[in-house]
């Protein structure tokens, strides 16, 4: 039997595809920017199947490509042209195994939509506090591959704060069974966090237990327009002191990032009554504090006599709280018919931030005169989606030519600060020459020597991450 009859034996014929026209979801990534090609794409449903699976190609020294929803923004979930690598799909396996309301976890499956967890959370009483704008599609194994962010990391923390335990298949094909639910166990080196933002190069991440929280009875949200970034990050230091840090939420959204969204969301207008340039989108939430409304407003009252605000929406129902995290969750998408984008996800820290944005405005204004600058991000945690667009007096394909040039640029300067070139979506093929360029020798090493370890024939995800 051949290593393809083989799989389809373990599996199921109808779960192994392998005519390219039927890869085309799984080989292209979202935004287009990165196309592969792959021997075949294999979607086991069970742990056991994907144990099989990766024995086969173990056994073959055959690379395998793990992909939950192929929602990575660096390339990392696709394959090279070689047309040699299998994917292994891991969007069959969800199911919620286990649903514990005393010890506060939910067990489930590597392939469970984000967005359905938090429904089963809150179907429970509580919430999964990961929130992302591709919640609604990408799957909770490639949010731990990538330690994901998002927009609630001031108060609960990222990924890897929310993950107690681990279900994961090595590259020789065994089965660690790591799924605990324990807070504290102080028994050796915590394995669980070597698979957590490994992006799928040390193991494939097939289950996990994962933290739930009691759901806050109250929410407010509030868009305010600030003069500066520098008065966005006043205005958070201000609005933890006076909350008792019930700040859940921050998010600093550019003139730009609102004119996109109007543009290519339908039937969405300007929350403001007036353009400014600064906008901040913040989050109360309390299970203790009914009157969030009247606290907010007193933040933004103290704001305003400080002349951190400029002006203020304070939404009365939670439809219209919705409608604001709308201008904030469409922005991705936005981009994209607008043209070349250079993005770079960046965490510095958050005193720096506004000094980042204005040297890295100075630096590429530099090399493209012209650019849009295409700025949001998470203030709280310091991680700015600095995005600069084509100008419209350039084609697309003439700008991008530029990317390498503004990305060291950028780049650069985040390190400068001691920030980082990746504070959420990870390395993957995107930024695998960065990661060598900027981290220190020791540090690329000692990665190294975990991934021979690991993955001594380097089946597992190869070029990604560590080339």
């Amino acid at each position: 039997m051949t290593l393809i009859e083989k799989m389809k034996a373990i599996v199921g014929e109808k779960y192994v595809i392998t005519e390219e026209a039927d890869m085309q979801a799984f080989v292209v990534e979202w935004r287009d920017k990165f196309v592969g090609r792959a021997r075949a794409v294999v979607q086991p449903k069970t742990t056991e199947e994907v144990a099989a699976i990766v024995k086969l190609c173990a056994e073959t020294k055959t690379p395998l490509v793990p992909q939950a929803g192929n929602t990575s923004l660096v390339g990392g979930s696709i394959p090279f042209t070689g047309g040699d690598e299998i994917i292994l799909s891991v969007s069959r396996m969800n199911s919620v195994r286990e649903v514990d309301r005393l010890n506060g976890t939910l067990t489930v499956d590597a392939g469970c939509i984000l967005a359905n967890l938090q429904e089963v959370a809150e179907d429970n009483g509580f919430i999964f506090p990961l929130r992302i704008g591709s919640e609604g599609s990408c799957q909770i194994g490639g949010n731990i591959s990538t330690n994901a962010g998002g927009v609630q990391v001031l108060h609960y923390g990222n990924t890897r704060e929310q993950v107690l335990g681990l279900e994961v298949v090595l590259p020789d094909g065994q089965i660690w069974d790591g799924l605990t639910g324990l807070r504290k166990d102080n028994t050796g080196y915590d394995i669980k966090q070597l698979f957590i933002g490994a992006e799928g190069t040390l193991g494939i991440v097939t289950g996990a237990v994962v933290k739930m929280y009691p759901k806050p009875t109250y929410q407010q949200v509030a868009l305010a327009a600030v003069p500066s970034v520098e008065a966005a990050i006043e205005f958070l230091s201000l609005a933890r002191a006076m909350s008792g840090d019930q700040v859940t939420a921050i998010e600093l959204i550019s003139r730009y990032c609102v004119d996109m969204v109007m543009r290519h969301v339908p039937d969405f207008t300007d929350p403001m009554p007036a353009r400014y340039d600064w906008h901040i989108l913040v989050e109360l939430s309390s299970s203790a504090t009914p009157e969030l409304k009247e606290l907010m407003e007193s933040i933004l009252e103290a704001a305003f006599e400080k002349e951190i605000v400029l002006d203020a929406v304070v939404p009365a129902s939670e439809a219209q709280q919705q409608h604001l995290w709308r201008l904030r969750e469409e922005i991705s998408a936005a981009q994209k018919p607008e043209g070349g984008s250079i993005k770079h996800d960046i965490s510095v820290p958050v005193s720096r931030f506004a000094d980042f944005i204005r040297e890295a405005d100075v630096a590429v204004g530099k090399i493209v005169p012209t650019f849009r600058s295409v700025v949001f991000g998470h203030i709280g945690d310091g991680n700015v989606h600095y995005n600069p667009m084509q100008p419209k007096d350039m084609g697309r394909e003439e700008y991008l030519s530029h990317w390498e040039e503004v990305s060291r640029a950028v780049h650069d300067i985040a390190v400068s600060m001691r920030g980082s070139i990746s504070a959420e979506h990870g390395i993957g093929r995107l930024k695998a020459d960065d990661l060598v360029h900027y981290k220190p020798a020791i540090e690329i090493d000692l990665m190294r020597r975990i991934k021979k370890a690991f993955d001594p024939d380097g089946i597992m995800n190869p070029g990604k991450l560590l080339k």
